[in-house]
């Protein structure tokens, strides 16, 4: 008999219950595997596809701005003097491009481009999404470029506006300019952006996989606000006969600069103001310079400074007169021609002996005024150069005003006594005179000028003008209707006669400094002359100053700006249509 065999436990033929225990484990194997491999095609269908569609939306979606468009300029009668039209600038997407050079070669050939640098920058913009090509083209480059049938993703219009203004060069200093990327720079450009620019706005557009829109997202269009339109107190028929004529008063006298400024007083509205040299200056043109394009861009009627000299004198007069310090029926002896003050010997251009107050601002006797200024003593010349606005800005709302210059009173010497009721010892804009007589013209008010009339809209906004006293009406009705229409009758300032009307004016000539020894030069000058009619009822005050002139035998203000400011007044009436004055030929 075989003895039995003992078989390992390992070898053994598993029971029932362990070979359920293996089902079951394979089986859940089974399941879970089955389970990760369905989540993750849930996955893949749900989630994983709304977000790759969401990529692909970005990749396939870009956002274009709508540019505002800005308001326009428009003068007083609204004639335009700014306006902006549509036009379509050219960038690439240099990420989309695979032949740069055939690219450059192509818009090169319709926009007259160096294609050999347009394709370095192409180059170089390598894996960004933007590069401009050229802003604001002309409809016809516009068309041209869309014909070359260029990779629709590698490039797009951008719609802008350009900047446009339809009378030329007329108030250019005025007006400023709007450059390429829409900003204001200087004139009423930038002192009303914020009324003018508007609001971009912006919308989602949709690109095959050719680069081609093929929907527009409306639910995320924001539409722009366009920009407000704005007038100006700016009369451009009047503006561009004032600038005519200082282009004659250049070309006659040849001077660095000069300037013209045309107010109402009794508004303060800036009805002209011209500045030359001209805008724009081309700073490529043959003979220019930097000094020239500098000049160009100036408007010297409210930045340039100059010692205002006898057109100052009849503020001095109309405080002492409201002090009480002087009387009108009162003389003064001039001296014949020489008067001493401590160390200091005042001297006038002729030998006067007595002369009536009246006669002192007729003939502009230093020696007078100085006399005059002894009586007000410093504190009180300080306070009527104050209270006249100088040493502070006018507040007119263009920008690049200066305040002028005005010492301190504490630095003020004994000199100052006799040099300030002269005009010396202070400096002062244009536009500084001019507003200071329109307020003896007005009756006394000094007004701010300004040269916003009225923005337009639903809530149209208007200046804000300020105003105080600064002569009595009294004064000021004697002044303008006495002393300073004799200037103009029997006195310095006669060839600013009209036929018809009764002018009142003041002569100017200030020595400019000399640059080696500090002191006045004998040789440069500015001559100004500021006017108005009728006397009886201002309806204008012209201002006209001319800044080295060195064509003609004088400087002087009655002969080098008088005559300019005639026609300017002249031209201003006539516009105004004004009544002429009555009794006169």
């Amino acid at each position: 008999m075989t003895a039995p065999v003992d078989v390992p436990a390992s070898s053994r033929e598993p029971g029932p219950s362990a070979t359920r225990l293996r089902t079951n484990v394979v089986a859940c194997l089974l399941i879970a595997v089955w389970a990760v491999i369905a989540l993750r095609l849930i996955a893949v269908q749900g989630f994983s596809r709304v977000l790759s569609e969401r990529s692909a939306r970005r990749q396939r979606t870009f956002v274009e701005t709508l540019p505002a468009r800005p308001g326009d300029i428009r003068d007083r009668a609204r004639r335009l003097l700014a306006t902006s039209i549509r036009t379509h600038s050219l960038a690439l997407d240099p990420s989309e491009i695979d032949e740069p050079r055939r690219v450059a070669e192509s818009l090169a050939g319709v926009l007259g481009l160096d294609a050999d640098a347009l394709a370095e920058r192409i180059v170089a913009a390598h894996g960004k999404r933007f590069l401009w090509v050229r802003r604001q083209l002309t409809p016809d480059e516009a068309e041209s470029v869309a014909a070359l049938q260029l990779p629709p993703a590698a490039w797009h219009f951008r719609v802008e506006h350009r900047r446009v203004y339809p009378q030329g060069t007329v108030a250019s200093h005025v007006l400023g300019r709007r450059d390429i990327d829409g900003v204001g720079r200087g004139g009423a450009e930038e002192a009303f952006e914020r009324w003018l620019v508007g609001r971009d706005g912006r919308r989602t557009l949709v690109r095959d996989a050719r680069g081609f829109v093929i929907d527009v997202d409306g639910s995320q269009t924001v539409e722009p606000v366009h920009g407000r339109d704005v007038r100006l107190t700016i009369d451009s028929v009047l503006q561009a006969d004032v600038e005519r004529r200082m282009d004659e008063l250049m070309d006659d006298c040849r001077p660095l600069a000069a300037c013209a400024v045309v107010l109402d007083p009794r508004t303060g509205e800036v009805l002209a103001m011209a500045s030359r040299p001209q805008l724009p200056i081309a700073p490529e043109a043959e003979g220019s310079s930097a000094k020239d394009e500098d000049l160009g861009w100036r408007n010297h009627a409210l930045s340039s400074m100059f010692e205002p000299g006898s057109t100052f004198k009849p503020f001095i007069v109309a405080a002492a007169l409201d002090q009480g310090l002087i009387a009108r029926d009162e003389s003064f002896h001039c001296g014949f021609g020489a008067y001493r003050m401590g160390r200091r010997v005042l001297h006038d251009h002729h030998a006067y002996g007595l002369l009536s107050v009246a006669d002192v601002l007729v003939k502009s006797s230093n020696i007078g005024m100085a006399k005059i200024g002894e009586r007000l003593t410093n504190d009180g010349l300080y306070e009527a150069a104050t209270a006249f606005g100088f040493g502070r800005r006018t507040g007119i709302e263009l920008p690049g005003e200066s305040p002028g210059r005005l010492h301190p009173l504490e630095r003020w010497t004994s000199y100052s006594t006799g040099s300030i009721p002269m005009g010396q010892e202070l400096a002062a804009t244009p536009l500084q005179v001019a507003a200071a007589h329109a307020a003896l013209a007005n009756g006394g008010v000094l007004l701010s000028p300004h040269v916003l009339l009225q923005v337009d809209g639903p809530e149209p906004a208007y200046p804000a003008v300020v105003s105080r006293p600064v002569a009595s009406e009294e004064t000021a009705r004697w002044l303008v209707q006495g002393p300073l229409v004799d200037v103009v009758r029997r006195g310095t300032g006669q060839k600013a006669k009209l036929a018809g009307y009764s002018v009142f004016g003041k002569t100017g000539t200030a020595q400019k400094q000399d640059p080696e020894t500090g002191g006045y030069s004998h040789s440069r000058h500015i001559g100004s002359f500021v006017c108005g009619a009728p006397a009886t009822s201002p309806r204008a005050v012209v201002l006209v100053a001319v800044d080295e002139p060195t064509r003609g035998s004088s400087t002087f203000g009655g002969i080098v700006a008088a005559p300019a400011a005639a026609d300017i007044l002249r031209a201003t009436l006539e516009s105004l249509q004004a009544p002429p004055s009555a009794g006169l030929p």
